[in-house]
């Protein structure tokens, strides 16, 4: 068992989503950076979909009450076990008494914290995942707090062999902001001007405070839409359309962009004038706020790519450690 004393700024219970039910308006939820959730389990021996904790920006404190095989991945919170720093992307042995405490992140949003045997909450439509918005899934359907406390699974066989296992710094994220978030622009770009369409893909965004789990806000200069007589079921204003569905991931423009993330709504009434590929949402969720963006507008094709990439390196992650296992 594991008990919360600090709760951090935003912690929840999250696995790769909830998936299936989009038809009647329920997002995926999972977590923000799939790829530091998916190492951080194969860290401990979990399959991929085994709960972590995600936290944001500023990481829980925590007491385990057994003894415990865990990895953080993700942003960097300078974790400490009993006062002394513990290395990320690393499997470490806790033993029953031991406090985890994180620090504010230095780079990075958001880190995951894993422990073999996963994080044991109810499943809520086939996810354990967290959404606050309605309140399912993860511990109670709400961020962690004081007094909390967690249940963890049953280790699959041969996670204390994978204490001290390592991953190479070739499949570490740099969470610096210079990479450019990709994105495949459609669905009613055809709404902006020659010019905003251009600028999109110009111009230095900057994350905004109201960057969080529902849609990240950026800041930058206003788009503008071409004039027309707005259509019956459309709203008044130049950036509303008639109703049409969201996908994770696409770029709402009520005249600055809002990407939508993990517990987005599914549908409504703005123009809907791109998404950012699957790959790199969990870039962007990493972004901290008054940090850049820059989108770079790529096809299909390219995004497909970039998928099955991220899937190889996974894969030969997943290898590396299985050996670590196996020696």
């Amino acid at each position: 068992m594991i008990e919360i004393s600090e709760g951090g700024i935003e912690s929840t219970v999250q696995d790769l989503g909830r998936f299936g039910n989009y038809h009647i308006g329920m997002p995926p939820s999972g977590a923000m950076d799939q790829y530091a959730h998916t190492i951080g389990n194969y860290l401990v021996g979990n399959e991929p979909d085994a709960s972590t904790i995600e936290m944001t920006y500023q990481g829980i404190t925590a007491t385990f009450h057994e003894d415990a095989v865990v990895a953080v991945t993700g942003a960097d919170m300078s974790p400490t076990l009993d006062g002394e720093p513990i290395a990320a992307w690393t499997t470490h042995a806790v033993e029953a008494g031991d406090e985890l405490e994180f620090s504010f992140a230095t780079e990075g949003a958001r880190a995951y914290l894993a422990v073999a045997g996963g994080i044991d909450v109810p499943e809520v439509m086939g996810s354990r995942s967290t959404y606050t918005l309605v309140g399912i899934g993860g511990h109670e359907g709400r961020g962690l707090e004081a007094g909390d406390e967690l249940t963890v699974g049953e280790p699959a066989g041969g996670a204390d062999e994978l204490v001290g296992t390592q991953v190479d710094n070739e499949y570490i994220p740099d969470y610096g902001d210079e990479d450019t978030v990709r994105v495949v622009l459609g669905l009613t770009s055809y709404r902006l001007t020659d010019e905003s369409k251009q600028r999109l893909c110009d111009v230095e965004w900057t994350v905004s405070t109201e960057a969080d789990r529902t849609g990240y806000r950026l800041k930058g200069p206003e788009l503008e839409f071409k004039e027309r007589e707005q259509p019956f079921g459309a709203g008044t204003d130049p950036s509303n359309v008639v109703d049409l569905g969201y996908p994770v991931g696409s770029i709402q423009v009520p005249h600055n962009p809002i990407v939508l993330m993990q517990d987005a709504v599914t549908g409504g009434g703005y123009a809907t004038v791109g998404t950012v590929i699957s790959v790199d949402r969990g870039l962007l969720s990493q972004r901290q706020t008054h940090k850049s963006v820059y989108f770079e507008e790529v096809d299909v094709e390219a995004a497909i790519a970039a998928r099955r990439e991220q899937r190889d390196r996974l894969e030969a992650v997943r290898s590396q450690i299985e050996k670590k296992n196996e020696s």
